[in-house]
């Protein structure tokens, strides 16, 4: 069949494996993986999973759901077990600050050179929205994912707030994750009518300390400490993925 492609953003596949020792359809795996990305700008990220949640991770993504299936159905043919998956597709953000609200600021704030001024903004956003829809995730050394949802419980319903309201308290929580910026690449995924949960936040930093520092502080920002519902977390160190199965007790010699 042809290829799927979203209209915007690109697919995100995250599979969580238990590895199974023993049995063959690792190195074929491995060999999916390296055909998968070989192909621009489709990406993968392997990683050992640290703990007894998982023993390997893969963040797949790329604009061609078609080709994220098959990747995915080429490793789980192989000696996994599937501990935890969930599917997303990137996506911008409905709280960012559009050119009107831009031009009003610059002129509240007395920019002499509002034409100027609106033109780097503008160019600014280009490449955020292109980081956003189009990701090209950075060689970090840890990587985090986690699932979560906005709350609708009753007092607490973030989908009964006014949209001003919500995208003052969006525009806070930014402001937690910009202090981050260099040390954190954060990737947000909406998986709204899609997956169980409404977004997949991915993670990747060189210290494990910085992510947990990130996550601990923005518990204390009002939209995660009234609205946000999380579920299971991984963490895993990035490796190549013949490393990662290698470590899970598969195919060492791939990985030698």
């Amino acid at each position: 069949m042809s290829g799927v492609r979203p209209s915007v953003g690109w697919g995100v596949v995250h599979l969580m494996l238990r590895a199974i020792p023993g049995e063959a359809g690792a190195v074929e795996a491995i060999e999916a993986i390296d055909e998968f990305t070989a192909v621009d700008p489709q990406q993968v990220i392997a990683f050992s999973v640290l703990g007894g949640g998982a023993d390997v991770g893969l963040m797949a993504l790329g604009p061609d759901l078609d080709a994220l299936d098959v990747l995915t159905k080429k490793v789980l043919s192989g000696p996994f077990d599937v501990a935890y998956s969930f599917f997303s597709l990137t996506e911008g953000s409905e709280y960012t600050t559009g050119e009107d609200e831009e031009r009003a600021r610059l002129e509240a704030a007395g920019e002499a050179d509002v034409e100027g001024a609106l033109a780097t903004w503008r160019e600014r956003m280009e490449k955020y929205m292109d980081a956003r829809l189009h990701p090209r995730m950075p060689p970090k050394d840890v990587i985090a994912f986690y699932p979560m949802s906005k709350r609708r419980a009753e007092g607490a319903n973030w989908y009964s707030l006014p949209f001003e309201d919500r995208k003052r308290l969006m525009q806070g929580h930014a402001t937690v994750g910009r202090r981050y910026a260099g040390r954190v690449v954060q990737l947000i995924t909406g998986a709204t009518g899609l997956d169980d949960w409404e977004w997949g936040v991915t993670l990747v930093a060189d210290d494990p300390v910085t992510i947990k520092d990130i996550v601990y502080e923005m518990r204390f920002d009002e939209v995660t400490a009234r609205y946000g519902e999380f579920g299971p977390f991984f963490v895993g160190l990035v490796m190549d993925p013949a490393e990662a199965f290698a470590r899970a007790g598969l195919v060492r010699e791939a990985a030698g």
